[in-house]
């Protein structure tokens, strides 16, 4: 298990790389909602996401430990972050992306000089290649989320919550592989039990959702959402068993809520966030969480939205 302890060590490791993020607050948003609206705005973060902080962390003690090159299955925000630090370092970087990745994700990928190799759907296609090349080419495998390091990174997130806000009843987070969540759950639990977390999935993609009800990692087949960073096709082996000690409770929202969350933020809040990120929106805003006059805190996890995406929408 990821501790507490690791998280701080963390975000000493990766202060000079991150940015600690602003936590936004809405009085519309919070009005229509029947809370107490606050959303860590992680779509600030360096890179566009909150992949940054894991990926920082395990690249460099990957670098540490001699590492010449690393590589990275991603959708695309964890591939962004990997390529980020790794050039920060002066290593090269291969990203193994989905072959439908957004464009917006592929092009800061190439602006941070990262390879990139497209390969099938999920994240069960994606890995395998990336171990591939990190074998062939002697370098190593930075996971998206199933990994001590990066766990804790992600972790760094609930770490600046606790510090910004003094009253929190109810954090609501975003879960693709689980390693953001389960960081998270581990700062905040650890510290202040009381604070409810609430995971989200798209119902789409629900693997997380049904392998709490089975008490066991549970697969899905591959899978279509618009929030394409939680298309994952089952938990993490490390991220679920945190999950699982931890989690309030895993609430699901359906692809027309997530638009419609999307598009308040940016109507209303003036954010452009990416679907992944909206899905905490979603659960709010239609009542997902099942609370009424609390402190909420929805993580946006993300930013890299593809421009196409809101031209879909506003036509």
């Amino acid at each position: 298990m990821v501790t507490f302890e690791a998280i701080k060590i963390a975000r000493h490791t990766i202060a000079d790389t991150i940015n600690s993020t602003p936590i936004l607050r809405s009085t519309q948003l919070s009005k229509l909602f029947g809370n107490h609206m606050f959303f860590k705005a992680e779509h600030l973060q360096q890179t566009g996401s909150f992949k940054i902080r894991g990926a920082t962390n395990k690249v460099k003690q990957a670098v540490k430990d001699g590492a010449s090159l690393v590589t990275a299955a991603s959708s695309g925000n964890h591939g962004q972050a990997v390529a980020y630090i790794a050039n920060q370092l002066g290593i090269p970087a291969t990203i193994v992306v989905p072959e439908d990745a957004n464009q917006s994700k592929l092009n800061a990928i190439k602006a941070y000089h990262g390879s990139i190799e497209k390969c099938g759907y999920t994240s069960a296609d994606r890995l395998p290649r990336a171990e591939a090349l990190a074998k062939e080419n002697q370098g190593v495998v930075i996971p998206p989320y199933d990994d001590p390091l990066i766990i804790a990174g992600q972790g760094t997130v609930g770490f600046e919550i606790l510090e910004q806000l003094e009253n929190v009843d109810v954090v609501v987070v975003p879960i693709g592989g689980g390693g953001l969540i389960s960081g998270i759950l581990t700062a905040i639990k650890e510290k202040k039990p009381s604070i409810k977390i609430i995971g989200v999935e798209p119902d789409t993609a629900q693997d997380t959702f049904l392998s709490l009800q089975s008490g066991q990692i549970t697969s899905i087949p591959p899978t279509r959402t618009i929030a394409d960073g939680l298309r994952t096709t089952h938990p993490g082996h490390v991220t679920f068993p945190i999950v699982q000690h931890y989690i309030d409770d895993v609430v699901l929202v359906r692809e027309p809520e997530i638009k419609a969350a999307l598009s308040l933020v940016l109507e209303r809040m003036k954010q452009l966030i990416e679907p992944s990120s909206a899905v905490t929106v979603a659960a709010a805003m239609f009542n997902k969480i099942s609370v009424h006059n609390k402190n909420v805190v929805c993580v946006l996890s993300g930013g890299n939205v593809d421009i196409r995406l809101i031209e879909t929408m506003i036509q």
